[in-house]
């Protein structure tokens, strides 16, 4: 598997990229916030299934998390339970839970099979909007996320 990156040309109509990634940021830190909450409250880790379920309730309620695609955020949920079996696979080695991030520092998100589709030559669709990236080389093969 190749992991390839392209980066976006500047343009002042990708705030609405940068704001889906912004409430990726938050909803991550909110899923730190309710794994520490959830550890404190019952002294068990949070099932990955019960967080995914609660964050898809809490999305209809925010408009501003629902740029997000449920994809998307499912994927923030399966990140973050990655880094708990990790840290409590090799917690004696000094290996330390997830943290919270600054959402300003927050870069991207990942899109599995929905919410993307490349329209042709240096465009792709994301969401209901089109951006264009500098193809700096040929993307070879199926692209999966």
């Amino acid at each position: 598997m190749k992991t390839l990156k392209f980066k976006l040309y500047e343009n002042k109509r990708n705030r609405y990229l940068k704001r889906m990634i912004n409430a990726a940021g938050v909803i991550y830190n909110h899923c730190i916030a309710l794994h520490k909450r959830y550890y404190r409250m019952w002294g068990k880790h949070l099932n990955s299934n019960q967080l995914q379920s609660h964050i898809a309730k809490l999305r209809k309620r925010h408009q501003f998390w629902q740029s997000v695609g449920s994809q998307a955020v499912q994927d923030i949920c399966q990140r973050i339970e990655k880094a708990y079996q990790l840290f409590f696979k090799h917690h004696k080695k000094g290996v330390r839970p997830p943290g919270y991030k600054k959402v300003k520092k927050y870069k991207s998100f990942t899109l599995k099979q929905a919410g993307y589709k490349f329209v042709g030559g240096n465009r792709v669709k994301i969401g209901n909007r089109v951006y264009q990236f500098c193809l700096s080389r040929k993307i070879e093969g199926k692209i999966k996320t």
